[in-house]
């Protein structure tokens, strides 16, 4: 069986990803940030969507962003704005290379149990403008990852990053998951991170759109 490392931040995506990889016939090990956000919240949605899942092996790995600024997600000194789902502009949410942080992490781990996949949920269609979630940087990522592993760049073992929601809206994505199973109450997309979800951040919006769309209840608010 082939191993795939997959990245479970406790939202919507990335527990669809999982799902998606299992079906797919991977050894699932999933990996979480805590990485000084707000919403800490979704760190407790990812581990019970991984035990729920059976996944091989979750780890969290911890680093704090927050040290550098830069993003409401992580400086307690910038309020999360309320949602905008027709914006154009990068929201003040975006955390500075955060995605090319966790994929290089993800790579190193993957090196560790010498797996050739990498699950990402990223989605440059519906989602809230962040440069880390477009194609052309998932390619990027995976050319850079295999000039920079033993695996890529000696041993002829390719890592392939998965981004299979990029061209998908979050509606296409909770049809998919509920195909697969997913059980989006044990998912997580509030930025504000409180014990229910604001329902008016650009998270907060888009996953109720989304799931509008689709045709569901969503189940974190029954």
């Amino acid at each position: 069986m082939q191993k795939a490392v997959v990245l479970l931040s406790g939202g919507l995506d990335s527990a669809v990803a999982l799902y998606l990889a299992k079906s797919q016939g991977y050894e699932v090990h999933a990996v979480s940030f805590d990485y000084g956000q707000r919403h800490e919240t979704e760190l407790n949605y990812a581990k019970k969507n991984a035990k729920k899942a059976g996944v091989a092996a979750h780890k969290i790995v911890t680093l704090n962003l927050g040290d550098f600024g830069g993003s409401s997600l992580t400086d307690k000194n910038i309020e999360v704005e309320d949602g905008d789902v027709s914006r154009n502009d990068i929201p003040v949410t975006y955390v500075p290379a955060r995605n090319m942080v966790f994929l290089s992490i993800a790579a190193s781990y993957a090196e560790s149990i010498e797996a050739q996949n990498i699950f990402i949920g990223v989605s440059e269609v519906d989602y809230s403008g962040y440069v880390d979630c477009r194609q052309d940087f998932i390619d990027a990522m995976e050319a850079a990852i295999n000039k920079g592993t033993v695996m890529g760049a000696e041993d002829n073992k390719p890592i392939k990053i998965h981004a299979p929601f990029v061209n998908k809206t979050k509606a296409e994505e909770i049809k998919l998951g509920m195909e697969l199973g997913v059980d989006f109450s044990l998912t997580w997309s509030c930025y504000r991170g409180g014990e229910k979800p604001c329902g008016t951040c650009d998270s907060c919006l888009l996953r109720a759109k989304a799931f509008a769309e689709a045709g569901f209840e969503d189940g974190l608010l029954k």
